[in-house]
């Protein structure tokens, strides 16, 4: 496309991604958090038991579906897996306002599972990178902006809800709204551009027409498991999200039962963290666009470092909010500078797939961070070694970084499709 501007079919798609994550990650995985502490004091479940969901569920469904997602859509495309994502990551928070066992609590968590690998960052990533070459980092740091506007006022509306309709209700309704917000715009977004209508038309990227592409195929994935820099990149991703997920899941319970902030106090820092990370997504994705996607990716990763530095000594409310823009600009770059530094190391035709197994991986890390944190925290009655484990994965996670290669001219799935 000779024209920066974007065309009609981008906006769509970019929408699309907004309001899918805005809905998916924002509210089902963000709003979830919000909502242990009534199961703590209700239900009577421990912290381990209440974010046991998140890690269950996710490390059942991440290493079974997380790669076949990755293959179907490189098959099939991404529209229908991300509608089938968005049905049953409402349906998952409508049941958990019902469930009042943790057999019900767990089966309703492995529908948000599945959501969120089926219609979360991984169809979201593919569709903005199919439709986007030049400016693909601003596309993403637009489209992420979601997640930080659903996380950003998922707080105060539950809040609203909870003091007027009781705090299962209030999950049933955010359910529903995650189902109203997405569905009808994922209906109808376009998998690809026609050749004419993308910016892949002037990259380096292998052309060929749409049908072929979608129907022809995919290559094979095993040169990529032989490539050390997809394990580096495997390992960074999987400390980082590791280190974000482990603070995001316990930050309710920690401002709540053991800082004994009341909802009302909470619900402020659980905001800021998301509205801060709304300007790191659009700090991460300019930055994107200028520097090598490396060095963006290790100052994100830092950013989360110093991120859990601070909390590790906040003890005052202010201090409190010092850590809620810092780690929520670290918040805002983690994940989407994970799917631009992997499109620039692998070719198009098996990118889904590698986004799959990164998402895999970091679906598995942010499933037993959080709760080796709470596990941590019901026999020592501390925070502190849990939030200590963190900023050793952090570190590990930016070292990593550091060692992988800035820029590839040809991948190595490029060089597999080439080899006769």
């Amino acid at each position: 496309m000779s024209s920066s501007s974007p065309t009609r079919g981008q906006v769509q798609v970019a929408i699309t991604a907004f309001a899918t994550l805005c809905s998916i990650v924002g509210i089902a995985l963000y709003g979830l958090p919000f909502f242990y502490d009534f199961m703590v004091r209700d239900l009577g479940w421990t912290r381990a038991q209440v974010t046991s969901g998140n890690a269950y569920s996710k490390i059942l469904v991440g290493p079974l579906f997380g790669f076949v997602a990755g293959w179907l859509i490189d098959r099939f495309g991404a529209r229908r897996l991300m509608l089938a994502g968005i049905a049953m990551a409402g349906i998952a928070l409508i049941g958990l306002g019902f469930a009042s066992s943790l057999g019900w609590f767990y089966f309703f968590y492995l529908f948000n599972a599945l959501g969120y690998v089926c219609g979360g960052p991984l169809p979201c990533q593919v569709l903005l990178l199919h439709w986007y070459d030049r400016a693909r980092g601003k596309a993403m740091g637009f489209a992420y902006l979601g997640i930080g506007l659903g996380g950003a006022v998922v707080p105060f509306f539950a809040v609203f809800l909870v003091s007027h309709l009781g705090w299962r209700p209030a999950l049933q309704v955010l359910g529903v709204s995650i189902i109203v917000v997405a569905m009808p715009l994922a209906w109808f977004v376009r998998e690809r551009p026609e050749p004419d209508q993308s910016e892949v038309s002037n990259s380096t990227v292998r052309q060929e027409p749409a049908r072929e592409r979608a129907t022809s195929p995919p290559s094979s994935f095993m040169p990529i498991l032989r490539d050390g820099p997809f394990y580096l990149l495997l390992v960074a991703s999987m400390c980082s999200i590791g280190a974000v997920g482990g603070m995001m899941q316990n930050l309710k319970l920690y401002m709540s039962l053991d800082l004994h902030f009341a909802q009302g106090q909470t619900a402020p820092v659980l905001s800021l963290v998301l509205a801060s990370s709304l300007a790191g997504r659009l700090f991460v994705g300019w930055l994107a666009d200028l520097w090598p996607k490396k060095y963006v990716m290790l100052l994100t990763y830092s950013i989360v470092a110093v991120a859990v530095v601070l909390l590790l000594f906040a003890h005052s409310r202010a201090t409190l909010y010092l850590f809620s823009v810092v780690f929520g600009i670290g918040l805002g770059g983690d994940y989407m500078i994970i799917p631009l530094m992997a499109a620039e190391l692998f070719a198009e035709s098996v990118l889904a797939r590698v986004l799959g197994v990164l998402l895999t991986a970091g679906v598995s890390a942010e499933a037993l961070a959080p709760m080796v944190v709470a596990a941590i925290r019901d026999r020592t009655g501390s925070y502190t070694g849990g939030f200590l484990m963190l900023l050793v994965l952090a570190a590990v996670g930016a070292a990593a970084v550091a060692l992988a290669p800035t820029k590839r001219a040809v991948s190595v799935a490029a060089n597999a499709e080439m080899t006769p």
